[in-house]
Order: structure tokens, then C-alpha cells, then sequence
């Protein structure tokens, strides 16, 4: 397993974190990279690096120069932390070391990341709020479901040209989070964060109780397509999948999922209508169990008559038998 090399003299370290939001932040993690995967790593780390760089200013072109600083000071500090927690192990690793490493105080690590796990699920928050904005800004005519599956496949874009020797620790990362129970912890937390941020989504636009059961179940079932991107670009990768056929194969996959919740969560668009649209369901709730119960009674009542005419035809055909032969005994 790569061992991180020692700071010395030649290494160039970041005096603070606006050095560290600077070009020459990115040779500094580069070189420390470098140390721990090697040089070709490091080069593809780059490129990728910038490849989402310019990805998320298409996305945010009104972002200034001090949020582009601070968000690259944030980019640069979870590389390093990831790639020393992903070869020694998260729990051999102290925050402190990762300050060293990127050359700022322990405290400038905290200000960025408000706890160690966070420095591994560095994107979550962003994530949680596409969500949210996805359900928040969704067109009149677009399903709860497709909203999400819309946020989760734009953040699926960043992916697409990933180069191979990249897209292979993906899986690392999973297991990583998997046997790590700190990790595991605060997978779920985020996880909870989602499901709570959707449902309080759901609730506000259908003016209703976000502790209520059908905004807290939507919001749990809408979070879990999420866990089915990673499960699936996990499986995917580790079944030779990469680019543009990897990401086909994790669309349809959540296009899948979504098929199935689709079916359940329908209701729901009717709560987001108003008032009005849920007395009008609670109404037609009403008329249809009003309406099976007048079947099952006129279907009784069939019975019961049919049974009757049944009895009535035995009678006349006994009847009729004793007539004919009026010397037998009636059974």
C-alpha cells in the first residue's frame, strides 16, 4: 500500500487557504497525489478536477471570484483527505494530518468541513439541495419521480468523462463507506437529511404537515433513488461498464426505479393541488367505498334472489311430478 511521503524542505506548502484557492493550490495537491498513486493518477486527478471545474461554471456563471476560491480551497483539501483515507484506512488518519499534508491549520480544515466524515461526503450538501430545487422548481406537468431522477442524472454528468483508471476507485469509495461505521453513520444521516429535505418539499407545496405519513414516506421513497444511482454505478463498473454506456446503463436502472414509485406516489400530486383537491379526493374516497358497498349489497341481494327463484323452480318442478304420478310419495 502507497505510504504518504514526508514534507520536506522542497515540497511546496499553501501558507492558507486563499494561497491553497489559487492555480498554485492545484500543483500542491497534484504533487501530493503524485506520492500516493503516482504520477499517471495524479495527471488523470487534474484533468478531471478541471474537466468538473468547467462543468460547474457552465452551471453557476454568475459565481464570483472569492466563492470560486473558497469552493476550489474546498475541492482541493477533500482530494487529499480522500486519497490518504482511501489508502491508509479513515481511521488511521487524524484531521490534523490532512491540515499537514495540504499545508493550513487544522481550524481552516473546519472551517470548510464541520466534521472528519464530511470531508469524504464533500458533495452531499450540494446534492441534497439539487434535489430540493429539482422538486421546488419542477413544471406543473412533471411527476414528483421524474424531478428527481432529472437532479440525480445532472449530477451524473460530471461522470461521463471520467477517465478508467478513475471510474475504478469508485467502488473503493463504496466499500470504504460500507466498512467504516463512522462513515456508514453519517451515509445514513445524509441519507435522512434527503429524504427530510424532500419531504418538506412535498409538504409546503401541498400546504399540508411535513409529519404527516404521505409527505414522510414520499420524501424516505424519493431519497432511496439516490442510494440507486450509487448501487448501480457500482454494479456497472464492476461488470466492465465505463463512459457514455455506464451512464446509459445507471439512467435506466433509475428510470426503472422511478416506473415503480411512480405507480404509489401519484396521490400525491393531488394533495399539491390545494385544499380543495383533497377534499375532492377525500370525497371521491368516499363515493367509491359508498359505491363498492352498493355492489356488495346488490350483489347479496342477487344472490339471495337467485337462490329464492332456484328454491321457487324445485318447488314447481316437485309439483309437477306429484300431479303426474299422484300415487308416489313426496320426497
Amino acid at each position: 500500500m502507497p505510504t504518504i511521503p514526508p514534507i520536506d524542505s522542497d515540497t511546496p506548502v499553501a501558507s492558507d487557504d486563499e494561497a491553497l484557492g489559487d492555480g498554485s493550490g492545484d500543483d500542491i495537491v497534484h504533487d501530493l497525489i503524485a506520492g500516493e498513486f503516482g504520477e499517471r493518477i495524479a495527471e488523470l486527478m487534474r484533468a478531471t478536477r478541471r474537466a468538473q471545474e468547467a462543468w460547474h461554471r457552465r452551471l453557476h456563471p454568475d459565481e464570483g471570484l472569492r466563492e470560486r476560491k473558497r469552493r476550489l480551497t474546498r475541492q482541493l483539501i477533500s482530494d487529499v483527505a480522500t486519497a490518504m483515507f482511501t489508502t491508509r484506512g479513515f481511521d488511521n488518519v487524524r484531521v490534523a494530518e490532512v491540515a499537514e499534508r495540504v499545508g493550513v491549520s487544522e481550524k481552516t480544515i473546519y472551517n470548510y468541513f464541520p466534521t472528519k466524515e464530511s470531508l469524504v461526503l464533500d458533495t452531499v450538501d450540494d446534492a441534497i439541495e439539487r434535489v430540493a430545487r429539482a422538486l421546488r422548481e419542477r413544471r406543473p406537468d412533471e411527476s414528483l419521480t421524474s424531478a428527481v431522477v432529472r437532479a440525480l442524472k445532472t449530477d451524473m454528468v460530471r461522470f461521463d468523462d471520467a477517465p478508467e483508471e478513475l471510474v475504478e476507485f469508485i467502488p473503493r469509495f463504496g466499500e470504504m463507506i460500507e466498512g467504516t461505521p463512522a462513515l456508514r453513520a453519517a451515509w445514513l444521516e445524509a441519507h435522512g437529511r434527503l429524504a427530510r429535505a424532500a419531504g418538506d418539499e412535498l409538504a409546503a407545496q401541498a400546504g399540508i404537515d411535513p409529519r404527516d405519513p404521505e409527505p414522510t414516506i414520499a420524501g424516505r421513497a424519493l431519497a432511496g433513488l439516490s442510494d440507486v444511482a450509487m448501487d448501480s454505478r457500482i454494479r456497472h463498473i464492476e461488470e466492465g461498464l465505463r463512459g457514455a454506456e455506464l451512464t446509459g446503463a445507471v439512467a435506466a436502472d433509475l428510470d426503472r426505479a422511478a416506473r415503480l414509485l411512480e405507480t404509489g406516489l401519484w396521490s400525491l400530486r393531488l394533495l399539491a393541488r390545494g385544499a380543495s383537491a383533497r377534499q375532492q379526493a377525500a370525497a371521491a374516497a368516499k363515493a367509491a367505498d359508498e359505491a363498492r358497498a352498493q355492489v356488495v349489497k346488490a350483489l347479496r341481494q342477487a344472490h339471495a334472489a337467485w337462490a329464492e327463484l332456484r328454491e321457487a323452480g324445485r318447488e314447481m318442478e316437485r309439483a309437477m311430478r306429484a300431479e303426474r304420478h299422484p300415487g308416489r310419495r313426496r320426497r
